[in-house]
């Protein structure tokens, strides 16, 4: 039995090409969906989706998966953002057919209840047919009669006459405020004809002018392709769905215990830090410390986790990372290379 079902046919082939991509770098490193969640950050609900064609990945989660699979994610994030460009077409040709249908279903919704103009009310049966009336050249014209009862009005029309109901209105509104501005300029201009308030304006307006000014504040530094934050708007925040991991970090410190691993992750591009710990118990408690800011998280099913984000302002190897197990034992990071020792 294939692992994988066949991709929905309707799918572009741009985002065809990317989703077969994601599931070769699965397949490659041997994980299931369950264990790419854990690692990743992201659900096995939302992994499935994204490796059966029925939602496009976020960018986020493909930078996780690069630095889970050791995929280069320059390469990745390009077939991502084809991808994301063809879903975005996509979805606006639904969304045009959807108000196409919605529009057609108005239109005959109105065209099933509107009045029929051929239709005439039949004559009482107890009303006497009235004589034909003859009307002389000289008589004034017969005054028309009120439509008969039971007979609506077109809607159109009296949309109609509401609209230019309106339009009159607002052109009214604007004549009469134009000429209220001429009016009160001409009362200004006949009180004061020399014009000395212009130049008491000038006077007052010129120390300001000569005053040094102060220069434009500098524009923040542009962020690589995938970067989404730097130092304190990246604290709390996932590094992977800032883009903060993968090729955009190192590990300044780094320490074991037994098949349990801990390192301190920091990029410089970030200013931030966060602790990751691979092969651990479930539900250990992971900690990153750094100038007086720390951050917390708890390993998943399969042993593995990291932290939020901390801001780093100064020297990465003085952060810290520490690992607790459930008896109270912890571990930590170490910038030298000699493994740290188990504290209670």
């Amino acid at each position: 039995m294939p692992r994988w079902k066949e991709l929905p046919e309707e799918l572009d082939p741009q985002v065809r090409e990317f989703t077969g991509q994601l599931r070769r770098l699965v397949e490659h490193s041997g994980l299931s969906p369950a264990a790419v969640a854990d690692r990743t950050g992201y659900s096995k609900t939302s992994w499935e989706r994204y490796l059966h064609g029925r939602l496009l990945a976020p960018q986020g989660a493909v930078l996780a998966l690069a630095e889970v699979t050791g995929t280069d994610a320059g390469h990745l994030l390009t077939l991502w953002e084809l991808a994301e460009r063809a879903w975005s077409r996509s979805e606006m040709r639904r969304d045009a057919t959807m108000e196409s249908i919605q529009v057609a279903q108005a239109r005959f919704a109105l065209g099933e209840y509107a009045p029929d103009p051929d239709r005439v009310p039949a004559a009482s049966p107890s009303e006497p047919p009235s004589p034909p009336s003859t009307v002389s050249p000289s008589s004034p014209p017969p005054a028309l009669s009120p439509p008969p009862a039971g007979r609506t009005a077109d809607p159109g029309a009296r949309q109609l006459r509401r609209q230019l109901r309106r339009e009159r209105m607002t052109v009214w509104v604007a004549g009469a405020a134009g000429v209220l501005l001429v009016a009160v300029g001409l009362l200004l201009l006949a009180l004061n004809p020399s014009g000395g308030g212009g130049k008491k304006a000038a006077a007052a307006t010129a120390p300001a002018a000569s005053a040094p000014q102060s220069p434009p504040p500098s524009a923040p530094p542009a962020l690589p392709a995938g970067v989404r934050c730097t130092g304190a708007d990246c604290a709390g925040k996932d590094p992977n769905r800032m883009g903060c991991s993968g090729q955009n970090a190192v590990s300044p410190s780094r320490g074991a215990a037994g098949a349990m691993r801990i390192e301190v992750r920091y990029s410089k591009v970030c200013a931030a830090a966060w602790a990751r710990v691979t092969g651990a118990a479930p539900g250990e408690q992971i900690t990153v410390g750094a100038d007086g800011h720390s951050a917390t998280a708890r390993t998943g099913q399969g042993g593995d986790g990291y932290t939020p984000m901390v801001t780093v302002s100064g020297d990465p190897a003085k952060v810290t990372a520490c690992r607790t197990t459930a008896a109270g034992l912890r571990h930590c990071a170490q910038p030298a290379a000699a493994k740290s020792p188990a504290t209670p």
